[in-house]
């Protein structure tokens, strides 16, 4: 039997190591700008087509490269960072691994120009698929200057899953942001299908969180400035008052690299647990500098994530830094008594007579005695055996598998509140409507009890006990329902807006509102680009006007920036939930009867009614057997 086990050509094995280094056009910009500050430069320039399929260009004033150098640097485990396995425990540079351009040029076809400041005249390569197809002197200013043509062109399968240009950019900007964020004695321009998109100067962290995020971000910031013998915390995190839902502004950063850590998260958003509603994220911007042999950041290939020694002390060192920060600028919110027109509340004066108010107690009235005592005749008399007849009905321990795929669309006008139909029609009979027409029949009953329990339950007598819905979640997915019916027939209601609302975006905002721009519009918006990213929202969906249409559309942003899509109807239905869950009816929201049984009977129309989207429960039924144990 001949042998089986062959090394691979370098060409297979490099593919095979671009697959978790060059994951997108993003990857590519990290590791080429990456190089560029660990060359010593001050000013980077990037340049893309087509959100980088076509080319990404980064373009360096750092030292440059000798014509060697330059040939050698595209091969597997070339470094200048370190030089052996001890180095690793003492890393000052970005890069060290020697893996990048190698992945690079496996699945590209990459140029590079480059020459040092000694050098009178600079070099160029060119790589296609890890073969070199040529090198030669040429004119060139000192630095580096590397041209990315025509991403995964040798990869055709890796080619066809990178998601649409708005999207692959969405991930560059994300990327790019981690970058300037850090690096902030670093000039930096961005250039998409010639048009700029930042130019941002040489600054402080403050100055350049303003430039990337925003102005209105500059007042909400509180520094935080700790040393120890540990750790040295510097940066920023945000006042409660700018905790956002979705899309908050969080970075972590260890000596220059930006990193993910949830152990350190928790010690950040921990000390926000009285000061932010429940749900609500605050922003920060941290930066954590500790002695490099304390920590291994060779543990995952895009070495976003990073083993401390100390971590634990860390975390204490970092929470009393946040408590000390928002306790040092009075974060805290306080009450203020506003006693303009306040009504005038009688008090006590010393030596003053106080009458005490008359109260008339009905002594012959007893609870637990027949009749209920004298003024039994003033009480309603309640048939409970009729109130309660749902619970006698015929039948009984059906199950709730659904019997056809019927769906019959809610139709509801939430204009105030949860009210009725906006049809006139009849309500089909129970049989005809929904995929529970069993159950729903025990329910349909003409003058059934529904009683509100706080504000945020509604009870519903079965007959196989009691059934309890969440109000809010119940509402959301009916309009969850209909909203995705509205953006597959794009025929959603709009309600134009008095006065046009305006909407200030960030690049990478208004970059993933071009790309959610058509299922807005479907959904019933009315945007208008004012230039520079700002828009006018003139029109919002019919039944949500009223609310704040410009934070409900930056949810729908942050939300379509979470993660990644693998189908439109994926980034449809989170943007639709999103949308449902803002106009649903709020928790602590008085309904009256009919508004329930409305909210019941569209509930259970609907094909899934039992969860939301997210896959929250939204109602359970308590059966008889349940209730009569309580009572045992």
């Amino acid at each position: 039997m001949s042998d089986i086990i062959h090394l691979l050509p370098d060409s297979v094995a490099n593919q095979i190591a671009a697959g978790e280094v060059i994951q997108r056009p993003a990857s590519v910009i990290k590791e080429l700008v990456e190089n560029a500050v660990d060359a010593g430069a001050t000013a980077i320039q990037i340049v893309l087509k087509d959100a980088g399929r076509t080319l990404i260009q980064v373009i360096d004033n750092g030292k440059g490269m000798s014509p060697t150098d330059a040939r050698l640097a595209f091969e597997r485990h070339s470094t200048s960072k370190i030089r052996k396995a001890e180095d690793l425990f003492t890393l000052h540079t970005m890069g060290f691994r020697g893996e990048a351009l190698a992945s690079i040029a496996a699945i590209a076809q990459v140029e590079l120009r480059t020459r040092r400041s000694e050098d009178e005249v600079g070099t160029c390569v060119r790589m296609a698929a890890s073969q070199c197809e040529g090198q030669e002197s040429v004119s060139t200013p000192v630095g580096s200057n590397f041209s990315v043509k025509n991403i995964f062109f040798n990869v055709p399968a890796r080619r066809k899953f990178l998601k649409s240009n708005q999207v692959e950019l969405s991930n560059i900007l994300s990327e790019f942001e981690r970058m300037a964020l850090i690096n902030t004695q670093v000039a930096f321009t961005l250039t998409h299908n010639d048009t700029e998109l930042f130019d941002l100067p040489a600054s402080n962290l403050r100055q350049r969180i303003v430039a990337l995020f925003g102005k209105s971000l500059n007042q909400q910031l509180l520094s935080l400035d700790t040393s120890t013998s540990l750790v040295k915390i510097s940066g920023y995190v945000g006042r409660p008052e700018s905790a956002r839902k979705r899309g908050a502004l969080q970075y972590f950063f260890v000596n220059g690299r930006y990193m993910r850590h949830p152990y350190f998260h928790k010690a950040v958003t921990i000390c926000y647990e009285n000061l932010v509603p429940v749900g609500e994220m605050p922003n920060y911007f941290i930066n954590l500098t500790v002695e490099p042999e304390t920590i291994d950041v060779n543990i995952h290939p895009t070495k976003s994530e990073i083993k401390f020694e100390n971590e634990q002390p860390i975390w204490q060192i970092l929470s009393a830094s946040v408590k000390e920060a928002l306790g040092k600028y009075s974060a805290t919110p306080t009450i203020d008594f506003d006693m303009e027109d306040a009504p005038e509340i009688p008090t006590s004066k010393p030596g003053a007579h106080v009458v005490p108010p008359t109260v008339q107690v009905d002594k012959s009235y007893n609870p637990f005695r027949s009749g209920g005592g004298g003024t039994s005749a003033k009480r309603p008399q309640y048939d409970w055996q009729q109130l309660y007849s749902s619970f006698n009905s015929a039948g009984g321990g059906e199950s709730l598998t659904p019997d056809t795929d019927e769906v019959v669309p809610s139709k509801v006008d939430f204009s105030g509140g949860y009210v009725s139909r906006l049809s006139d029609e009849e309500p089909k009979a129970p049989q005809e409507s929904g995929i529970f027409p069993e159950f729903e029949s025990k329910l349909n009953q003409s003058g059934r009890p529904v009683l509100q329990l706080k504000g945020r339950y509604i009870a519903v007598p079965t007959v196989d006990g009691l059934m309890i819905v969440d109000q809010h979640r119940a509402h959301g997915v009916i309009l969850f329902e209909r909203f995705m019916a509205g953006i597959s027939s794009r025929e959603m209601a709009s309600q134009r807006i008095l006065f046009p609302e305006m909407m200030q975006l960030t690049v990478s905002q208004a970059a993933v509102l071009r790309e959610i721009w058509d299922d807005l519009t479907a959904l019933g918006f009315d945007l208008a680009d004012m230039g520079q990213n700002s828009y006018s929202v003139n029109a919002v969906p019919a039944g949500i006007e009223g609310g704040d249409a410009c934070d409900l559309i930056g949810q729908m942003i942050a939300t379509a920036s979470e993660k990644e899509h693998d189908a439109k109807t994926s980034l449809q239905q989170r943007i639709a939930w999103t949308l449902a869950e803002a106009a649903a009816v709020p928790v602590g929201q008085t309904l009256s009867k009919e508004e329930m049984s409305t909210m019941v009977d569209d509930l259970l129309s609907l094909k899934t009614p039992a969860y939301t989207p997210a896959g929250k429960t939204v109602f359970v039924v308590i059966s008889h057997d349940e209730l009569q144990k309580r009572f045992n």
